[in-house]
């Protein structure tokens, strides 16, 4: 029996800008009580498409399950992270087995019980979503400040616990979204509230055991478009506060023996200029790219700190990417050719030491190093055939000693898949990165499918790293690719600002192109190739539908930003004037306008031929509204000519993230393979 989708109505809507008129039939579909979501016209169109899409899901449910069953039988249920020291105690985090969330442990240095410093678990007992934001151990190891989030809104609420009694404080801090930064003297602690547009514009202390009305703003942010966030320099002698949009920031500072102190600024913003600092000393370092996109290091006296000088020069081949300071030493993160490096160099000035890594292509960077004066470094490592990997690296003997491989209980064998790293012409003559993996029996005469994956997006790089999710599809013959396009800052920063603005439309071509070029080197044959993108990824995903459907066999479009231009008009959105130096700000600017306009998904679609379209919201998030999907999926339905599945599928209550819990976020990635392996004609 042939189950009828769900008909969205088309109501009467328009708006008139630079000229031009927009028709919006389906912009009811935003409930004008957002965030509360009442409407029962848009709930019961939310809850009918869910209730298509587990209809027509239904006859696959025995491939789910067997999908589910693979990945879940992947992970190691009572997993836990290799202990690292700080201080006085030895931190690590543990599942127990058949648990969703984790359990964060301590026991000190000294000898003694393990001690249970929070239970997520129990936390999130009875509640469909739970997230643990920030976590943060007051300086004397006696309080712990948290902070929860159970709707998938992203306005956490912060406790504070004291840890050996399990006890809490009374004071509850609701609308939290920031890091938690405790002043020296535990007297209390640096936190941010969002405000009722989700964004955070303030730095604000906590003192211990007052009234929360009574906590002190100590710094406002009057720039719509900019958020606030606190942090502290790895010395501990700093709280900084940071803010800044996608292109601009500033950083302010306070001692954290008295964080009520007047913040210093370290240097007055200056548009599409960008630093960071961490201090050693009397030093600041200085991470900025004010003189190149690739950035250079600067340093400053803690005393005249807009005074910089240049310690290490830009580079156009080397993307340096951060610095943390030591007590003895340096780390300047970054990448080569698109792969990440770590580079030790002392404060005398001598020739730094870069940590080699095996693999041509892989993922790497400094893991948990919470204290200042260490000897021995915390790694991570893995790459699209080497499980994550976690080393102690000796600084001075450059020793390197593996402490963790992730553990894949129902087996694996990384002699059975090849990777590679390539590169594909797009059709300006850019060579685009893509990083591949496939079974070593993998032919090159187009006949097998191929999944594709990319962002493309605020400078975001998708690093070639390892997933057990992905090997039930190279199980059945797939290779999976990662297309490294402009837009993200995979080659460099350069590179992101190649496929944004007024280049935004680069990062599609790219992905288009590198499809076209799997296609040439007999990778796969158009319509066998299965495309994912998420957020920023799904408006990639709806751009490329509308420019060349043929080419995809399925395409998994989740929490996708598609009602661009809407969205960019709307400056009472949450995120709106913080997105305008990523995309254009089409309200004041006729050419941003007619941009965005030009390529925005949803105001795109057209009467053709689209191929099969799995699509996915959540109620509660405030990135990515649930009517863009939705709006998107309306539009869908009433244009396309063809008679290929179109499902969208809206978490009730959850967020930008989908479900919480290890194993619900399992069973949605279970549900997104079965469609793909479904459209592809592949048998599970």
């Amino acid at each position: 029996m042939t189950i009828a989708p769900p008909v969205a109505d088309r109501r009467p809507a328009a708006f008139t800008a630079h000229g031009v008129t927009i028709e919006d039939p389906y912009a009811w579909l935003r409930d004008p009580g957002y965030p509360v979501v009442t409407d029962p016209d848009v709930l019961g169109y939310l809850e009918a498409e869910n209730a298509y899409f587990e209809a027509v899901m239904a006859p696959h449910r025995a491939l789910i399950d067997r999908l589910y069953e693979e990945m879940k039988a992947r992970i190691k249920e009572d997993e836990s992270s290799v202990p690292q020291k700080d201080g006085d105690w030895l931190y690590w985090t543990a599942f127990e087995t058949g648990g969703q969330y984790r359990k964060w442990w301590r026991k000190p240095i000294s000898g003694g019980e393990d001690e249970l410093l929070l239970d997520e678990p129990a936390l999130a007992e009875g509640k469909e979503y739970f997230r643990l934001g920030a976590l943060s151990v007051s300086n004397d190891g006696r309080l712990l400040a948290y902070a929860i989030d159970d709707n998938g809104s992203e306005r956490f609420e912060v406790r504070v616990k004291v840890i050996a009694t399990g006890e809490h404080l009374p004071e509850v801090i609701p609308g939290m979204l920031s890091e938690i930064v405790w002043a020296a003297d535990d007297s209390g602690f640096l936190y941010g509230l969002a405000n009722e547009q989700w964004r955070t514009d303030n730095a604000r202390f906590h003192r211990i055991g007052t009234p929360i009305a009574d906590d002190v703003e100590l710094f406002r942010e009057a720039d719509e478009g900019f958020r606030v966030g606190v942090s502290e320099t790895s010395d501990r002698q700093w709280i900084v506060i940071a803010t800044g949009d996608h292109v601009t920031s500033e950083v302010w500072l306070v001692p954290a023996a008295d964080p009520l102190a007047t913040p210093v600024c370290v240097s007055p913003r200056k548009v599409e200029r960008e630093y960071d600092v961490d201090a050693h000393g009397d030093t600041l370092f200085i991470h900025t790219n004010d003189t190149n996109p690739n950035f250079r290091l600067c340093t400053a006296p803690v005393a005249d700190p807009g005074t910089w000088t240049e310690l290490i020069a830009p580079s156009d081949e080397f993307y340096m990417t951060g610095v943390s300071c030591f007590a003895d030493f340096f780390i300047v993160d970054g990448r080569e050719e698109g792969l990440d490096q770590i580079e030790i160099h002392g404060y005398d000035g001598g020739p730094p030491k870069r940590i080699a890594f095996p693999e041509a292509s892989y993922d790497a960077g400094l893991g948990d190093n919470p204290e200042y004066d260490m000897t021995v470094l915390r790694l991570g490592y893995e790459s699209m055939v080497t499980p994550a990997t976690v080393y102690d690296y000796d600084v001075a003997s450059g020793a390197m000693t593996v402490l963790k491989v992730q553990e894949i209980p129902s087996g694996y064998d990384a002699a059975r898949y090849g990777t590679e790293r390539l590169k594909m012409t797009a059709r300006d003559g850019t060579e685009v990165p893509v990083s591949i993996v496939y079974p070593k029996d993998f032919p090159r005469d187009g006949s097998r499918p191929l999944f594709l994956y990319a962002y493309g997006a605020y400078g975001h790089a998708i690093p070639p790293g390892f997933s057990t999710g992905r090997l039930s599809l190279l199980d059945r013959g797939f290779a999976y690719a990662i297309a490294h396009i402009r837009g993200g800052d995979d080659l460099g920063q350069q590179w992101y600002l190649d496929g944004k603005l007024e280049k935004r439309t680069n990062s599609f071509s790219d992905f288009v192109d590198v499809a076209k070029g799997l296609i040439e080197g007999g990778w796969t044959s158009a319509g066998k190739i299965a495309i994912a993108g998420r957020s920023a990824g799904g408006e990639l995903m709806g751009a490329v539908v509308n420019s060349d459907p043929a080419l995809w066999g399925a395409v998994i479009a989740d929490v996708p930003f598609v009602d661009v231009l809407n969205t960019m008009m709307d400056e009472t959105l949450p995120l709106t004037p913080g997105e305008w130096p990523e995309w254009g700000n089409p309200i004041e600017d006729a050419a941003a306008f007619e941009l965005i306009r030009s390529y925005s998904p949803y105001d795109n679609v057209t009467p053709q031929a689209y191929p099969p379209l799995f699509i996915s919201g959540g109620l509660n998030d405030p990135r990515v509204t649930y009517w863009e999907p939705a709006k998107w999926a309306a539009k869908l339905r009433y244009e396309k000519t063809d008679d290929n599945v179109l499902l969208l599928k809206t978490n009730m209550g959850a967020g930008h993230g989908g479900k919480s819990g290890r194993f619900e976020s399992l069973r949605e990635a279970a549900e997104e393979h079965a469609f793909v392996l479904w459209q592809l004609g592949v048998t599970g």
